[in-house]
């Protein structure tokens, strides 16, 4: 039975000390609850260790939105997969549009990346998703494809199964246009289908496929009630405990 699961992409928000106090917040509301799904927070690297002093991980898992691509050495500015493992963390986000568009991340750069996360016993969530042009002309499950194929399929079942994904039409992603929930059906039900290609039906039906792109207490319980839309990977609204909290209760 694949996860279901609701997480937050902070992004390059909130000081240290905001971030703690929204930790605190929606960890406050997650006590005594009994939510459907997992609940994860990728948050700034700076806030790691600090969050994670402050949140109890059985009920609020812990996530860096990157890791370098290299284990250690002269890569200034960089934070590497072992480091982030030694806050605490159990999740790393790897492949956002924003990092592939702004800092130039290619497919193989995110072999990289995900290979270490693993070695570290990260969970990789990994976005994959087209642009608008790309929505447009056709192409977009050819481009989720080649995605999928050029960055994880040289791992072993075994490994693949330890990565969620996460479609995100780039177009919707902080626009306020959000793909249909049928869109987002198609897209995860193709996905899931290049995934049995390479690796069964079995692989498949327990990998969970988020979906991430404006998704808002709004229209989260006609995405969720998809039956292969596995939860959210969500941006501004995790900004917000009660706003996150509804989507969580989506479920």
């Amino acid at each position: 039975m694949r996860k279901k699961i609701v997480a937050g992409n902070w992004k390059m928000n909130t000081t240290l000390q905001e971030g703690v106090a929204l930790a605190k917040e929606v960890n406050e509301a997650l006590k005594g609850a009994e939510p459907k799904c997992d609940v994860v927070i990728a948050v700034p690297f700076t806030h790691l260790a600090s969050i994670n002093a402050v949140i109890d991980q059985n009920k609020l898992g812990l996530g860096a939105e990157n890791c370098a691509d290299h284990k250690s050495g002269a890569y200034t500015g960089e934070v590497s997969a072992p480091m982030v493992a030694s806050t605490g963390a159990t999740y790393v986000i790897l492949g956002h549009s924003e990092r592939r568009q702004y800092y130039g991340e290619t497919s193989e750069i995110l072999k990289e990346k995900v290979a270490l996360a693993l070695e570290n016993k990260l969970t990789p969530i990994f976005c994959i998703g087209e642009v608008l042009e790309e929505r447009e002309n056709g192409t977009y499950n050819d481009v989720v494809k080649k995605q999928i194929e050029e960055a994880l399929f040289n791992l072993s079942a075994e490994d693949f199964g330890k990565i969620i994904l996460a479609y995100e039409p780039v177009w919707a992603i902080g626009t306020g246009k959000t793909a249909t929930d049928d869109q987002a059906e198609d897209m995860h039900a193709f996905i899931r289908g290049v995934i049995a290609d390479r690796y069964g039906k079995e692989v498949a039906e327990n990998t969970s496929i988020l979906y991430g792109g404006s998704c808002k207490p709004s229209n989260a319980p006609q995405l969720f009630a998809k039956p292969d839309v596995d939860g959210g990977l969500i941006g501004g609204a995790s900004l917000d405990a009660e706003s996150f909290m509804g989507i969580v209760n989506a479920f």
